[in-house]
């Protein structure tokens, strides 16, 4: 952190609305809470310019009143791999409207030099009763607050219901573990999105975008203990970033992105779990793996009305208007009922045992002495070792190429899968050497060809589920679409070997 500056740790849980009241009855809550704490009633305005440059550089701006003290608070957005810890900058101010010279314009950087008092204006506001409470845990000291009130924009207003646990000593896994015990008493979800961003969601229909993974910044120094840390913690972020706009279904890269990112967690986990046989790597792996089938129809239905369908409106005398409303109706379906699964405890469960995980490095329980010196051997031996095994293992899985059927090009491609997502973690430890960007952009070429020959056979069976909703008016255009695939399967085979031979002929970059 630069001087001036704090740091919250927080967590954030979102609770139906009526059951604060049962919540802060949690024995957990009872148990540890230093006093009763005393109910306040909080206003706060956030300000931005008209054109919600704030915003745009990840800041939000804000002033709250209690009582006749007013506080404005500048807060910034999480960094990769760290998504409960926000910097954030306090100062008292005379009313409810922001003063920026009293925080720290050289400190925050970016736009933040250069605005001034009078180019912001009000956006939206919160109101809320809130209680908060000291709670002095073995290990560490948490102050919870119970916020229930108020979003306001304009003539808009959204219902805010939530816990807030900040960390205020000891180790962030406390976290976890108390949200866990209150999971128990309510149907709780991990909140993914900060007030301020539901704010700006409802003033301006500001739809949360998909969000890609970020880069992991490992070097030669680190530890296989901190590198697993490091990549735990980014596939978690990745996770919590993309929850919402999942669940909401309003940009398929939503579910895509989750996808990916359960995917990259597997795969961590199967990378150390060889030479680190921790159950912790097993447990997580088994509801990370029970995630993603959850998952699966919704992107399904996503690729099959995205590409295929997209594809065919070129096609002249082919009417598709009953098929995409067929389309459409499935995909509505299977939006539904991952929208049920997003918002189960079981969901919420694993989110929040991988960040507990993360914090408290559990693939070191129940371990042996041998598992526990590797952890502190230095990465780049391991990763040599692993890059070599796994390349080994798709050579062996794609031998005899040509004549690979569907199922045996999807285990191939899970392979390739584990291997490519291996190879770009550890591509920092290689970037001095040149062939290394070459290798993982051929892999990813071949990766992606056997998927789009996966989405082929996925779409026959979802066109064979809309063939039996038995509508005949759809029969021309099923047709059509399985002659198209037909076409694209046929084609498809001959990149697919193309591919293969030059993946195969890509001199490895590790080992050197």
């Amino acid at each position: 952190m630069r001087p001036g500056e704090q740091a919250e740790i927080e967590l954030k849980l979102l609770a139906p609305h009526g059951t604060l009241k049962k919540l802060r009855e949690a024995p957990v809550i009872v148990q540890h809470a230093r006093n009763r704490g005393a109910f306040h009633r909080l206003e706060t305005v956030y300000y931005d310019t008209p054109e919600r440059l704030l915003f745009q550089h990840g800041m939000s701006l804000c002033v709250r009143r209690s009582g006749k003290h007013f506080i404005q608070t500048l807060k910034l957005l999480p960094n990769i791999g760290q998504p409960l810890t926000r910097r954030r900058w306090e100062a008292s101010v005379d009313g409810l409207t922001p003063d920026l010279a009293r925080l720290p314009a050289d400190e925050v950087g970016g736009s933040m030099t250069t605005l001034t008092n009078d180019v912001l204006v009000p956006i939206f506001a919160t109101k809320v009763r809130r209680l908060r409470r000291q709670l002095d845990l073995p290990d560490a000291t948490v102050e919870i607050v119970f916020d229930e009130g108020t979003i306001e924009a304009g003539a808009r207003q959204e219902i805010l219901s939530e816990i807030e646990l900040e960390l205020k000593s000891g180790n962030a896994g406390v976290l976890f573990e108390l949200g866990t015990q209150l999971l128990d008493a309510a149907p709780l979800q991990v909140g993914t999105r900060s007030k301020a961003e539901r704010g700006y969601a409802l003033a301006f229909d500001v739809v949360q975008p998909a969000a890609k993974a970020g880069p992991v910044g490992i070097s030669p120094e680190h530890v296989v203990n901190d590198v697993i840390a490091q990549l735990l913690g980014a596939c978690w972020h990745h996770l919590l970033k993309n929850h919402t706009v999942a669940e909401k279904g309003v940009d398929p890269e939503g579910v895509h992105q989750m996808r990916i990112a359960l995917r990259r967690l597997r795969t961590i986990c199967a990378l150390f779990r060889r030479d680190i046989p921790s159950p912790a790597f097993q447990a997580i792996n088994s509801e990370a793996r029970w995630l993603m089938q959850q998952l699966g129809p919704a992107r399904d239905w996503d690729v099959f009305a995205e590409t295929t369908i997209a594809r065919l409106a070129a096609v002249p005398d082919v009417d598709l208007v009953g098929l995409r409303e067929a389309v459409e109706q499935h995909r509505k379906s299977s939006y539904g009922a991952l929208q049920t699964v997003l918002a189960d405890a079981r969901c919420s469960r694993f989110l929040l045992s991988l960040g507990h995980m993360v914090e408290h490095r559990g693939w070191r329980n129940e371990i042996d002495s041998e598992a526990l010196a590797v952890l502190s051997q230095p990465i780049p031996a391991p990763a040599d070792k692993i890059l070599a095994r796994l390349h080994r293992k798709a050579l062996k899985r794609g031998a005899h190429f040509r004549q690979l059927d569907i199922h045996a090009q999807h285990n191939l491609r899970i392979d390739l899968k584990k291997l490519r997502y291996a190879a770009e973690f550890f591509l920092p430890l290689y970037a001095a050497h040149a062939p290394a960007k070459r290798y993982v952009r051929r892999l990813a070429r071949l990766q992606a060809n056997l998927g789009r020959a996966r989405d082929i056979a996925s779409a026959r069976i979802l066109v064979d589920a809309i063939r039996q909703d038995d509508q005949p008016t759809l029969h021309l255009a099923i047709g059509a679409v399985t002659g198209w695939l037909a076409r694209d399967q046929m084609a498809m085979a001959k990149t697919l070997r193309k591919r293969w031979r030059r993946f195969k002929a890509t001199p490895a970059f590790w080992g050197r």
